[in-house]
């Protein structure tokens, strides 16, 4: 049986490891030359697909470098080198342009590609450890990975040099994105499902309560009409509106109870003698996202939502924006 480790020791061989993989991405720095330029003019010159693949621990890494240049603006996707020999050689094309990672530079599934991969048309981009071996020398551009060492103990395991790659190719995604003018707006829409993505592309009138959902009555019913109003839209207000729904105050659980400390009665006092007509509006086409700061920032729960003549078009509250995932 191996002896135990103790505790100190855990956290030495912990720290060693993170020590060396930092070593092997601050190594890159110093390393980046012309051929990563000449890399990034390659892919945004290339009018297809960036095609990654890699075999092994370099395969996974090459599915994370192929999904980040997907979501950043650079359109890409993971090919498995050993299917590429069965049938998914055709997934790439003459406009393509083929990343190719492999730390030896010599990984036989990468290798048997490459020629058939050359003789297409495609362009090819090499990462490896290696810059003799053959991957780098078919390539037009090779972009140098090696390290030093691993962090494995016994040097064996790709782990330093998995980290180096992988930091590398987000440092080639990152230079695309900017390179390209990607924005914010441009990431929500690939990834419409996420928060970002929600802050980004939700409008105030896709969570917005419309037609008859909205709390209104006119400024002559009772402050008992008012409050079946509430009541009945579950809002926690109702807003006061003229003939041709022109906003002309709002009133809120909070005026109620300030309404009732007051004596007033219920059946008898007219809402517009105790609503207070500069409610806080927005417009349907804003970013929910702005919605909610004007929530947040004057402390209420309910906006009302007009158009460009001041006419009410729809409620929000909330409930609403928590049900779309903003909160």
């Amino acid at each position: 049986m191996p002896e135990k480790l103790s505790k100190d020791e855990i956290l030495s061989l912990a720290r060693d490891v993170l020590a060396i993989e930092s070593r092997a991405v601050n190594e890159l720095r110093n390393r980046l030359n012309d051929d990563f330029i000449a890399a990034c003019e390659l892919c945004l010159a290339v009018p297809g697909r960036v095609v990654v693949s890699g075999m092994g621990k370099s395969g996974h890494i090459s599915n994370k470098i192929a999904a980040t240049l997907a979501s950043t603006g650079t359109p890409a996707f993971f090919m498995h080198p050993a299917e590429a020999s069965h049938g998914d050689l055709g997934m790439i094309t003459s406009q393509d342009l083929l990343l190719a990672i492999s730390y030896s530079g010599e990984t036989a599934e990468v290798v048997t590609i490459l020629p058939v991969v050359k003789r297409m048309g495609a362009k090819l981009i090499s990462m490896t450890g290696n810059p003799k071996s053959t991957m780098a020398q078919a390539a037009d551009v090779h972009l140098d990975v090696s390290v030093s060492e691993e962090a494995c103990p016994l040097n064996l395991a790709p782990t330093a040099s998995t980290t180096a790659t992988l930091a590398m190719g987000d440092a080639l995604a990152v230079a695309l994105l900017k390179s390209r003018g990607f924005t914010a707006e441009d990431f929500a829409r690939s990834h419409p499902s996420g928060s970002l993505g929600k802050r980004l592309l939700l409008r105030v009138s896709d969570a917005m309560r419309s037609g008859d959902r909205i709390p209104a009555v006119r400024a002559d019913v009772t402050l008992r009409d008012g409050l079946m109003e509430m009541t009945d839209k579950g809002l926690g207000m109702t807003a006061i509106v003229g003939e041709d729904m022109t906003l002309e105050g709002i009133f809120t659980d909070g005026d109620l109870r300030r309404t009732l400390d007051s004596g007033a009665d219920i059946h008898t006092t007219k809402i517009r003698d105790v609503m207070h007509s500069d409610c806080k509006t927005t417009s349907a086409d804003v970013l929910a996202a702005e919605a909610l700061h004007i929530l947040e920032e004057n402390k209420i729960t309910s906006l009302l939502v007009t158009d460009e003549n001041n006419k009410l078009i729809g409620a929000l509250n909330v409930h609403d924006l928590f049900r779309e995932g903003l909160i």
